[in-house]
């Protein structure tokens, strides 16, 4: 394996590595480029399980020996780059707690009928925006029986390097697809009716029902629908969707951050469906 050892910040071959927080840029090269940055070994591992092409490695010097076996995955000719603790995490621009990052391709994107092909169980989500909220609903999709995910335009990246992490690799697991700008709503969800599935919209609405509702399982493919942090689904949506849907709640409490209410919807509806 290529073991290279780097100690200048400005060395061309870090490229891929650098000021991993400023969003904006990061979009724009990682967009060009077509990569993703993946931290932590797990994320990493299932990267790798997935058959997806790393390009290189980053490893603080202090966790090389730990990694050994992350090595030995990737094909011979891929750099491993090996770096200070401290100056690896100038580089990316936040303290390197996890000490591994590697640069992925991605693969080809997705038609939301591509994605939706063969599955039963669909997660539809609007306008999502925090990264980590991103990761977290691919988590729990992955783990309690979602079959896809479908992504309104405006929604961050399931590619983000946060969401990787916080989904632990899960975002490689699950088949996705993000609408184009003029197919949403309406053709996104046409796509989803001619393809058999009911829509279900997870709102406060006056018509809703309780998530356990035993007719909400009688459908046999169901797409779940789940808007973003501040303003939920838009008038378009709900208005599109077949059905309204809560979560009943105690204490006078309204609504759950989408991360909680998207596993407990996909536990009720999916995994004991």
């Amino acid at each position: 394996m290529a073991i290279i050892e780097v100690k200048c910040l400005d060395n061309e071959v870090l490229a891929d590595y650098r000021d991993l927080t400023d969003h904006p840029l990061r979009t724009r090269f990682e967009d060009e480029h077509s990569l993703m940055i993946v931290e932590t070994k797990m994320a990493l591992e299932v990267a790798l399980d997935e058959g997806l092409e790393c390009v290189s490695m980053l490893i603080d010097e202090r966790r090389l020996e730990s990694c050994a076996y992350l090595l030995e995955r990737v094909d011979s000719k891929v750099p491993i780059y090996v770096m200070e603790h401290t100056a690896m995490s100038e580089l990316v621009g936040y303290k390197v707690t996890r000490g591994v990052l590697a640069a992925f391709r991605r693969k080809p994107m997705l038609t939301v009928a591509e994605a939706i092909e063969g599955a039963r169980n669909v997660c539809v989500v609007e306008d999502l925006v925090d990264v980590s909220n991103v990761g977290a609903l691919f988590r729990s999709a992955a783990a309690l029986g979602v079959d896809a995910v479908v992504l309104s335009p405006s929604c961050t990246s399931p590619l983000a390097r946060r969401a990787i992490r916080v989904s632990i690799g899960n975002t490689f697991r699950l088949p996705w697809a993000q609408a184009e700008p003029d197919a949403w709503p309406r053709a996104t969800i046409a796509v989803l009716r001619d393809a058999g599935f009911a829509c279900y919209a997870l709102a406060l609405e006056d018509d809703a029902v309780s998530l356990d509702d035993p007719s909400l399982k009688v459908p046999e493919k169901r797409a779940l629908f789940f808007g973003n942090e501040g303003a939920g689904l838009s008038r378009a949506v709900l208005d599109a969707c077949d059905r309204h849907v809560i979560i009943p709640m105690a204490r006078g409490v309204d609504s759950l951050n989408v991360a909680a209410s998207s596993a407990v919807a996909f536990w009720e509806l999916f995994a004991r469906g």
